[in-house]
């Protein structure tokens, strides 16, 4: 199996990253562009799915299992990351957002040469590749994109799926 190099991995997550970053500034914070969640959730969701990960890579680079907080559900998860910032405001979800961005960039770029070709144990308890894990996170992200550019051009109509 052929490893990519970090900064392709890295890359990918910026890809999708820097599109979200552009298409911030024109969206409302107080509309709902998913039923029951503004922009605001949707960051804060992206947000508990980097942390999750950080702790999982950080977990098997030391050796240990790391928790699956996602393995009774994507659903389950994305209600305990959203309770669990209920308080916070919307200029605090933007820095924790770029944060844990960031801390999710820096925890990849520094993984040990072999763990880019093992296995890695996700917050949902599948164990994938480095490569498909950065993959899922594009790709999550992207669909974000897509959702949230088609709601731009009517944002008073929600759209029928919560960001998942």
């Amino acid at each position: 199996m052929k490893v990519p190099a970090r900064g392709y991995l890295l890359h990918r997550l910026d890809e999708a990253r820097s599109k979200i970053e552009k298409i911030l500034p024109k969206i409302d914070p107080i509309k709902e562009i998913y039923p029951g969640w503004t922009i605001r959730e949707v960051l804060v969701h992206m947000c508990g799915w980097d942390d999750a990960t950080i702790v999982c890579l950080r977990a098997q680079v030391a050796g240990h299992s790391p928790a699956t907080p996602a393995d009774q559900g994507v659903d389950a998860y994305n209600n305990l990351i959203l309770s669990s910032h209920q308080n916070q405001d919307f200029e605090h979800v933007i820095k924790e957002w770029k944060l844990t961005r960031q801390l999710l960039r820096t925890t990849i770029e520094h993984l040990p040469e072999q763990e880019y070709s093992n296995l890695v144990i996700v917050p949902w308890g599948e164990k994938i590749s480095m490569t498909d894990l950065v993959e899922i996170f594009h790709d999550h992200e992207e669909r974000h994109v897509q959702e949230i550019r088609a709601w731009l051009k009517d944002p008073e109509n929600k759209l029928i799926k919560k960001g998942k």
